[in-house]
């Protein structure tokens, strides 16, 4: 099961009371305050994990608390610091406090780390508080309360190019032709029901990272269809991939198909429709799709559209070298521009 979002309940622990003691020892008279140091409470961490690709296996209905200190002792004693704990998270998880909406941290890579409820300081023991003229202080401190905190997490797949485009468009089939992902197809709409990963080999040193998107339909960005909740995985992407069909079924036409794309993209997110993309007219095997194809650039004039068979494998290598290409051209820009 995919999971992209969760919210959680944190705590950092409470630091340990300090200790009010003095110091008995035989033949040493008047011997003094001598009371440790509470330990300091332990403190709540998400760590980015490699390993992980889902919110799935963070439990969410417990409370996620880290360690108390423990309290100071006689002999001035320190008492222990309570131990932290790190929940991890996969890479892409962006952190937000669900009671001010304040972005914590985007967390991006690996064993990358931000604390989610800092635990709370120790109280100093009664030693701290002797004084020429008050030389046996009965105060000591309390330890704080550790902070609380309820965080939201949202996960953003880290992806090169995302694939987008209409139900049936044969997005799913070109990532299983270029990848080892096994993404479901068949000859329905929405056989792809959450994000899929994966990693082509372009060549010997070169690869990229490929994310398949459910279908998007008219109305995606209000709410329509699937592709509205899984939107926000294409925003990490550097480059897009519109998956035209140039054979289809319905009244939707190739070049209709594509403007409708767009525009939900644009009403989504600027970012987004910003983003350099192509175009893969996929189907090229079928009939009619020669004539569509050159409707399809008419209507997308500068726009660079492959064609491709994602079934047979025609043209498939051609476009991922292009794809490569595209990415290497926004990352110049990127570089300029930064």
């Amino acid at each position: 099961m995919f999971i992209d979002e969760a919210t959680l309940y944190v705590t950092g622990g409470k630091g340990g009371d300090g200790c009010c003691s003095f110091r008995r020892e035989k033949y040493v008279p008047r011997g003094g305050p001598d009371g440790g140091d509470g330990g300091h409470g332990g403190s709540v961490y998400l760590v980015v994990n490699p390993n992980y690709s889902t919110l799935m296996d963070i439990p969410t209905r417990t409370v996620h608390a880290a360690e108390n200190g423990r309290p100071g002792h006689g002999q001035q004693r320190h008492g222990r610091n309570g131990a932290d704990l790190e929940i991890h998270v996969p890479p892409g998880t962006v952190v937000q406090d669900a009671g001010t909406g304040m972005i914590l941290r985007d967390l991006t890579r690996a064993s990358e780390r931000v604390c989610a409820a800092r635990g709370g300081k120790g109280g100093r023991g009664n030693k701290h508080f002797a004084t020429p003229t008050h030389r046996a202080p009965r105060e000591f401190e309390f330890g704080e309360e550790g902070e609380e905190r309820t965080i939201r997490l949202e996960l953003k797949l880290i992806a090169d190019v995302g694939l987008v485009g209409l139900p049936n468009a044969g997005k799913s089939t070109l990532l299983s032709r270029v990848s080892d992902a096994h993404p479901k197809i068949a000859a329905y709409p929405f056989t792809t029901l959450e994000p899929q990963l994966g990693i082509v080999e372009v060549t010997d040193d070169r690869r990229i990272v490929l994310a398949d998107l459910p279908g998007l339909i008219e109305g995606a960005h209000a709410g329509h269809g699937l592709g509205d909740e899984f939107l926000k995985h294409i925003e990490r992407t550097r480059v897009l991939c519109h998956v035209v069909d140039m054979a289809p079924l319905d009244d939707v036409s190739p070049p209709d198909g594509y403007r409708l794309i767009r525009e939900e993209l644009r009403k989504y997110s600027k970012e987004l429709f910003g983003k350099p993309h192509v175009i893969a007219a996929n189907k090229m095997d079928l009939t009619d799709a020669e004539v569509n194809l050159r409707l399809l650039r008419a209507a997308a004039p500068g726009v660079k559209a492959y064609p491709i068979s994602a079934a047979t494998g025609s043209g498939v290598a051609d476009l991922m070298r292009a794809l490569l290409g595209e990415l290497d051209h926004a990352a110049g820009r990127e570089h300029r521009e930064s």
